[in-house]
């Protein structure tokens, strides 16, 4: 087993335990209570169109109980590539809300690491923003690498959410270190269904689709 691994294993043992022990009463930093503490689960594909490079599609699936969170990706840190996370989330506020996740996992396939992350909202009335961000650790120190993904969301309605995303990553080329562009989203019951267009109307455009459910 490697050490990447090795880590995640400890780290989700730990994490178990944690739970099991607070299955009694949630602390009131946590998400939930005794009544959040069902499963309910959430999958997103991400269709990705390359101006000049190959198209690919990533996937996201997460997992919460409670405060528990746990989550799987795939082709995310790299094209061929599959990660593991376990995390503890923490939320609070009334006007003004918050959520905070940090997580714990591994990647394996065509990228090999050992990766902390972290997913991070605030809200307030029409307006968010929200960020996910994972520390890509190789063993070769110059190779590590940071990705992110943000979004800064506004809600004319409930079921349509526009705003401004960027996101930093390495799963395909180019010249641009940080891509932004506009964003629309559309919900309709437990389905939601957006697109992202970076980099508009440069040689270096991407277009990602995202196509979700949560149950």
């Amino acid at each position: 087993m490697s050490a990447g691994l090795r880590a995640f294993a400890a780290s989700a043992a730990f994490i178990a335990t944690a739970a099991r022990a607070g299955d009694g009463g949630v602390d009131e930093c946590c998400v939930g209570g005794a009544a959040a503490l069902l499963w309910e689960f959430a999958a997103t594909a991400y269709p990705t169109i390359v101006r000049g490079g190959s198209d690919y599609t990533s996937a996201v699936f997460a997992a919460q109980r409670g405060a528990l969170h746990l989550e799987a990706r795939v082709n995310y840190e790299s094209v061929g590539a599959r990660s593991a996370f376990i995390g503890w989330t923490f939320a609070g506020g009334e006007e003004l809300t918050w959520e905070l996740t940090p997580l714990l996992g591994t990647a394996w396939g065509t990228t090999k690491a050992f990766v902390p992350g972290l997913q991070a909202s605030v809200g307030w009335r029409r307006f968010d923003f929200y960020v996910e961000a994972e520390y890509v650790r190789f063993r070769e120190e110059s190779s590590r690498y940071l990705y992110a993904w943000s979004e800064l969301g506004y809600r004319p309605v409930e079921w349509l959410r526009v705003g401004l995303a960027a996101q930093r990553t390495r799963a395909y080329g180019g010249d641009r270190d940080i891509q932004r562009g506009p964003f629309a989203q559309v919900t309709w019951r437990q389905f939601t269904v957006g697109g992202f267009w970076f980099n508009p109307g440069s040689k270096d455009q991407v277009f990602v689709a995202s196509i979700g459910a949560a149950f």
